[in-house]
């Protein structure tokens, strides 16, 4: 379990959230429960891995806990997985967004230091070290796909800035753009780091020339003998080594992510891992809050 108290988590997400959302989606809403409650009960179920009738379960038990959700009565397990279907991921984002600028850290006012990088999550509870022993046994266990987590990570903050999830294997080195841009609109990007996974030109002059910001990507695509030029020859021929081992601090946060929270994107389709994998992120920052 993590060492953060749940009514203590419940209560930031709860401040968080009723300054961020509309209390409900349309004005024909039941009115029952707000926006804020249900997605506080699911960055709460990321944050102690429950399902969803674990959280039905857990809430009905826990009399301080609904009294910090702001609950009349618990929500039932099916009311929390549509409302998790249906939130919009623009919503997720804003939060992730609005919880970020509340953290801060030693050096306000300038520009931030980002890593960008991506790690796996499963789709059930079963390890993936189960799973390979069974096949080294030879018992064939079928391969299934599983959910790739991309986030901009500010290095001083140890906060998410922007977040993307998509079916894996796959390859997300055009998907750098897209996360730098979202971050810098939510604190001022002045040095992006990544690993070699999103060594592009392209990439590096988006960062450049659009942004303005200093990127830092080695460039280990092609052969040594190969004559690549603009800025990747400069990232072959004077690596700035120093400057590039704060991208370290990403796989810092993929380790507190998993080891505190969840190592699962749990669903049985693509658009619900997507989901769960977005609110596992605004779960951390919560965390970090």
């Amino acid at each position: 379990m993590a060492e953060i108290g749940l009514v203590h988590f419940a209560r930031t997400a709860m401040g968080v959230l009723k300054e961020t959302l509309p209390q409900f989606r349309t004005k024909f809403s039941k009115h029952i429960f707000s926006q804020p409650q249900l997605l506080a009960i699911l960055c709460l179920m990321r944050y102690e891995d429950w399902t969803f009738r674990e959280a039905e379960v857990r809430l009905k038990e826990h009399r301080e806990l609904c009294e910090a959700l702001e609950l009349k009565k618990v929500p039932d397990h099916t009311t929390l997985y549509r409302f998790m279907r249906r939130v919009d991921e623009t919503l997720i984002n804003e939060v992730l967004g609005a919880t970020a600028r509340r953290v801060r850290s030693g050096k306000t006012g300038e520009k931030s230091t980002v890593a960008v990088d991506g790690t796996g999550l499963e789709a059930t509870s079963v390890s993936r070290f189960f799973v390979n022993r069974q096949r080294d046994r030879g018992q064939g266990l079928e391969w299934k796909a599983w959910c790739k987590w991309v986030v901009t990570v500010d290095v001083d903050r140890q906060v998410i800035l922007s977040q993307l999830a998509r079916p894996a294997p796959v390859n997300d080195c055009a998907s750098l753009p897209a996360l730098v841009s979202t971050a810098n609109t939510v604190l001022p990007v002045g040095t992006v780091l990544a690993d070699a996974e999103f060594d592009s030109e392209r990439n590096h002059r988006f960062c450049r020339e659009q942004l303005g910001a200093m990127s830092i990507i080695p460039a280990k695509r092609g052969k040594k003998t190969w004559n690549i030029k603009g800025i990747r020859r400069e990232m072959r021929e004077s690596f700035p080594r120093e400057n590039y081992g704060k991208r370290a601090i990403v796989e810092t946060v993929f380790s507190v992510v998993k080891r505190k929270l969840s190592a699962k994107a749990p669903g049985r389709t693509p658009k619900t891992q997507r989901r769960q994998a977005m609110i596992l992120g605004a779960a951390y920052n919560f965390y970090r809050l």
